[in-house]
């Protein structure tokens, strides 16, 4: 397993502080991160990536900065958003699964390859000439989520990947995500969906109020929001 360090992080936009001084290890393969609306919990993943850098303080992925090192971190770290219509970028499904393989310099038969792989995985064969726009939620999602897996990165971070499915879509994307070789990063509200994660990060008013397994850390959450 990597590790994801965070050293002292200060995260202030037009003087407000978002985070406060965090200071943590992550090595489990796989960690929720939880807390209200405007917790600092979004911030903080967005951090490990190098979407946003750090006002004060160091950010590293398995020892590459992410002041220094971003494009190489990006190569690492993969990001799935809340709403897949904001990360699917081309009209067909296998164009928009093809785009990030084709920024990897990839060839045209090992992106073929891939392609054909992650359908094959993900049981979506049958949309492969499908237009994106088409599709319901649920798919999008699975689409969104197999773009990423396919650049084959070492680390996955989910910011709320199941808030606009219903029932058994989110219990699609969340055995998808408990079955990825890599380590996953996943902000969540969906509480019963953490139970089997290894590490549950509470976060409050910018800083980690609670960093537990998910009985603990979960109980905590509830206590502390009720």
């Amino acid at each position: 397993m990597g590790i994801i360090k965070f050293d002292k992080v200060t995260q202030v936009f037009d003087h407000v502080c978002v985070l406060r001084d965090i200071t943590v290890q992550i090595i489990e393969k796989r960690v929720a991160i939880v807390g209200a609306n405007g917790s600092g919990k979004s911030t903080f993943v967005r951090l490990i990536n190098g979407l946003q850098l750090p006002s004060n303080g160091s950010v590293s992925v398995d020892g590459l900065d992410t002041k220094h090192d971003a494009k190489a971190i990006r190569r690492k770290v993969g990001f799935v958003f809340q709403n897949p219509d904001n990360q699917i970028i081309l009209p067909l499904v296998e164009e928009d699964l093809s785009f990030g393989l084709k920024n990897l310099k990839l060839s045209k038969d090992k992106i073929r390859e891939r392609v054909d792989e992650i359908l094959q995985r993900y049981d979506l064969q049958a949309f492969k000439d499908h237009a994106v726009h088409l599709l319901s939620g649920g798919q999008k999602q699975l689409i969104a989520i197999s773009g990423v897996v396919a650049m084959k990165p070492d680390y996955i971070i989910f910011d709320e990947p199941t808030t606009l499915l219903d029932l058994r879509n989110k219990r699609r994307i969340a055995q998808v995500i408990e079955e990825l070789p890599q380590q996953a990063i996943v902000v969540s509200h969906d509480l019963e969906f953490l139970e089997n994660f290894d590490r549950v990060l509470v976060f409050d008013k910018g800083e980690i109020v609670v960093d537990d397994i998910p009985t603990v850390a979960i109980k905590e959450y509830v206590t502390r929001m009720t």
